[in-house]
């Protein structure tokens, strides 16, 4: 499905030359099972979301992406300003790169038809969730880990196919819980299957999140 940023991938060779682009990884994994798109946080890459993803889902596939903005070295998959770290002036160009990317890495490995999850921490998470609203079609769900509302939601989104999981920490100094829940209600605004998992925590994960999230990518649908 053709999303905002564009018309989907056609042809092969052009799925090999965007996934090229990009640093990633990938793990094959059971076709009766929905490939996962395992979105980094801030500092992060593809390696440890590789690690995650095979723990939170084993068997499943999975792709990796490095984020391909520098903020004092670390990868993000958009930028923020200094002044405002909550305001981020490239996001829809770089999320419909990103978009691209996903859709063409579902030809490149051979996923077609499966359903696409992504998983993301912080600054994944919201990547993800500009994904879901900026390209509605692309992702069946997504695990949100310590993620907030990137950008406003599509007053005609609808988004009744999609599930998804939100695990936020109630003591998290950095996406306070007012804004999680902000995440929350907006998503269920628009007809999204939302499950809500709180911790204690922080802006850290703890093994209940993780508990959380597998059992939630495990549910039948």
């Amino acid at each position: 499905m053709a999303g905002r940023g564009g018309p989907p991938v056609t042809t092969p060779h052009e799925s090999a030359s965007i996934v090229a682009g990009w640093r990633h990884e990938s793990a094959p994994g059971d076709a009766a099972l929905p490939a996962l798109l395992m979105l980094h946080g801030t500092g992060g890459d593809e390696r440890e979301m590789i690690h995650l993803g095979r723990s939170l889902a084993p068997g499943a596939a999975l792709v990796a992406p490095r984020g391909r903005v520098s903020e004092g070295g670390m990868a993000r998959f958009f930028s923020r300003t200094p002044e405002d770290p909550f305001r981020f002036p490239d996001l829809e160009e770089r999320i419909d790169e990103l978009a691209a990317f996903a859709r063409a890495a579902l030809l490149e490995y051979d996923l077609g038809g499966r359903r696409l999850y992504a998983v993301g921490y912080s600054n994944g998470a919201n990547a993800a969730t500009a994904l879901l609203l900026r390209h509605p079609g692309l992702l069946h769900g997504a695990v949100l880990l310590r993620g907030l509302l990137p950008t406003p939601a599509p007053e005609d989104l609808h988004m009744g196919d999609v599930r998804v999981l939100i695990a936020a920490g109630e003591g998290d100094a950095m996406i306070r819980a007012s804004m999680a829940r902000e995440l929350v209600a907006t998503l269920r605004r628009r007809g999204a299957d939302v499950t809500e998992h709180w911790s204690p925590r922080g802006h850290g994960l703890g093994q209940d999140d993780l508990d959380a999230a597998s059992a939630w990518l495990a549910t039948p649908v």
